[in-house]
């Protein structure tokens, strides 16, 4: 057993309009009430588009909703000429606590590489939000490298050079099982996941061992619970099955389906 607090993260990419974004996280809430579930035992976060932020963190605030906030991506920029990008400031304004830095579809869409996380990580530092720092291997680097060697490198060049470090989240989501229905075994996660963590170590000491660890990938109710029975994985990141709010309040309930 841990002290960590697992965090279920529902990432809705390029999905709904503000609107559809109220009337969802209203439905998610209410359906996570239904269910007496505690959000001090297991943290629930959505992450709309940017063009949601400020409709969902009225709705959050005027109902007292539990359900955190968090932003897809942040500018490693203050401020300036950077035509559609989003600074830290902005985001923190608008209540924002967690935002993803260096998904896949950032690194491969938008070339961003690990300098450019490792300044979007400082960003977010900068404005008190909790980086969760994704990390994950193709299937050509896992057949080449193995399982955990691009995750730990990700990982340790995410968080070098700063002078010192804020709170973060990893979240390991391979690659190859990103919307495409494959998905790691919860052994393959918890191993992934206990090699990040011995990186963590050595490189940054026992608090930053101690921070949480995601899996993410093709992640829904039916499979989630034995992601979760491992020490080693402290929630997931969702894509796809976060647009539901029975099926993303179904996953953030799993310790339901855990038979100890």
């Amino acid at each position: 057993m841990t002290n960590r607090i697992p965090l279920i993260a529902g990432n809705w990419k390029m999905n709904l309009d503000h609107l559809q974004a109220i009337a969802l996280i209203q439905k998610l809430s209410w359906t996570l009430d239904d269910a007496d579930h505690d959000f001090g035992e297991v943290e629930v976060a959505v992450f709309p588009p940017f063009t949601d932020l400020r409709s969902a963190q009225t709705l959050i605030d005027a109902e007292k909703f539990e359900i955190k906030l968090g932003a897809q991506d942040i500018s490693q920029h203050e401020s300036g000429a950077y035509t559609g990008e989003i600074s830290g400031q902005m985001l923190s304004k608008l209540n924002v606590e967690y935002v993803l830095v260096g998904h896949s579809e950032r690194r491969t869409h938008h070339a961003e590489d690990d300098s450019i996380v490792q300044q979007k990580v400082a960003a977010a530092w900068a404005n008190n939000m909790i980086p969760i720092i994704c990390v994950g291997e193709t299937l050509e680097e896992l057949e080449t490298q193995g399982q955990s060697a691009v995750p730990i490198i990700q990982t340790i060049n995410a968080l070098s050079d700063h002078e010192s470090l804020g709170e973060f989240v990893i979240a390991y989501e391979p690659v190859w099982a990103i919307g495409t229905g494959k998905v790691a075994t919860a052994l393959e996660a918890s191993e992934v996941a206990t090699a990040i963590r011995q990186a963590l170590e050595t490189n940054f000491g026992e608090d930053a061992a101690n921070s949480r660890i995601l899996y993410g990938g093709s992640v829904k109710a039916n499979n989630v619970a034995g992601f979760l029975q491992s020490d080693q994985v402290d929630g997931v990141l969702v894509g796809g099955a976060s647009l539901a709010a029975e099926e993303f309040s179904g996953i953030s309930r799993f310790k339901k389906h855990i038979v100890l």
